[in-house]
């Protein structure tokens, strides 16, 4: 086998008020930062809870929210443009992936000289990045520990990757007090994509022994968060489940790779501007259809990690009630099945999957695929 060489550079702190101690972790990296915060926190007040522990430890800052549908160029750049007026030590980001993937790019491009148009076009940066701390309002954020962060180019809606410095993250808070103001559904929603996730990252031609660790405790524990039965027959609350689960997931996904679902759903919300979670749980399913004809062993396993089982081996029994669960978890959260209920045309989905083709990610999927497999993907969930 290869050689095994592991290197972890985030520090992680997961537990209900950490987002109160902000402060007192970001002053290891500076006095003077940019709060890149998701516009859907100020609903919550979750901003004024952030901000609070900023102050309360004299750390400068100022707010930057003007954040769309999608994570463009168009808002990096503005992005940056403020965070180099400013000099600031630092970027904290509190929010989901688009605030993620906003924040991520100005870390990394802040000391940089060309275009971010050279960058998401395949240049990679030369310089240091900015310290980056992370607060994933979703409790998972499938690109926290990766070296590369989707953005989508203004000029063509196109999604593309952006190279990122080793060790961009330095650290990431978990706050499962996060979700508590979120309905039953977007509990569900959340889940159910975090599921997805691991799943992708499990059945994956690069995952290794670590990651599959990872990944199965990852999967069990996101489960433990969607069966509201357990939750309730136990002194852990579901959105201490999903916040364990979330953590595990981008750190296992990260060890691995993602998958179709995660690639199309990112071409998506890129052109189209539909949350990548919608897309993600309704192509879910289907992942795990396709996969069965040549990653049945792993599928069984996680129908038994899941509780659905007491014998891994009867493969196929496995996977219809992996099926079978997942979709019921679906209609009972009243969440769309079928892409054509998000009022996008097959002819404009087949731009997408030309568009997930020509991503890096695609040499990592459960197998060898090309645009046109993605496109048939598509077409059975459509």
């Amino acid at each position: 086998m290869a050689d095994f060489i592991f290197k972890i550079s985030p520090n992680i702190t997961l537990g209900s008020y950490t987002i109160a101690r902000l402060g007192q972790f970001a002053k290891d990296w500076g006095t003077r930062y940019m709060l890149i915060l998701d516009p859907a926190l100020k609903d919550f007040d979750i901003n004024t809870k952030i901000e609070a522990s900023l102050k309360d430890r004299s750390i400068e800052y100022f707010t930057f929210d003007d954040i769309s549908d999608s994570s463009d160029t168009s808002t990096v750049e503005r992005a940056l443009k403020l965070a180099r007026e400013a000099h600031v030590h630092g970027i904290i980001c509190a929010g989901g992936t688009r605030a993620g993937n906003v924040a991520r790019a100005t870390a990394s491009l802040y000391n940089e000289m060309h275009s971010i148009f050279d960058y998401i076009d395949g240049a990679a940066p030369t310089t240091a990045a900015l310290p980056f701390i992370a607060i994933p309002t979703s409790m998972r954020d499938s690109f926290l520990f990766t070296t590369y962060s989707p953005i989508t180019d203004s000029r063509s809606n196109k999604v593309k990757l952006l190279k990122l410095q080793n060790g961009l993250c330095k650290l990431a808070l978990f706050d499962p007090n996060l979700i508590l103001n979120h309905s039953q559904n977007k509990r569900t929603s959340i889940g159910l994509r975090t599921l997805c996730i691991a799943i992708e990252a499990y059945i994956s031609q690069k995952s290794n022994f670590f990651s599959d660790t990872i990944l199965e405790k990852a999967i069990e524990l996101t489960w433990k968060g969607l069966d509201t039965a357990t939750t309730v027959d136990t002194a852990t609350s579901q959105e201490i489940f999903f916040a364990q689960g979330g953590c595990m997931t981008s750190f296992g996904s990260a060890l691995s790779s993602l998958g179709q679902a995660s690639l199309v759903s990112l071409a998506i919300e890129s052109r189209y501007k539909i949350d990548s979670s919608l897309t993600t749980t309704i192509l879910l399913p289907y992942i795990i259809e396709e996969a069965s004809k040549y990653k049945g062993d792993k599928l069984a396993q996680i129908a038994f990690i899941m509780g659905l089982s007491n014998n891994p081996s009867d493969i196929q029994t496995n996977i219809d009630a992996l099926l079978e669960e997942i979709r019921t978890k679906i209609a009972l959260a009243n969440l769309p099945a079928r892409l054509k209920e998000l009022s996008v045309s097959i002819e404009q989905l087949a731009l997408c999957a030309e568009d997930a083709g020509a991503l890096e990610i695609m040499n990592g999927l459960s197998r060898s695929m090309t645009s046109d497999d993605l496109f048939e993907l598509i077409k059975q969930a459509y």
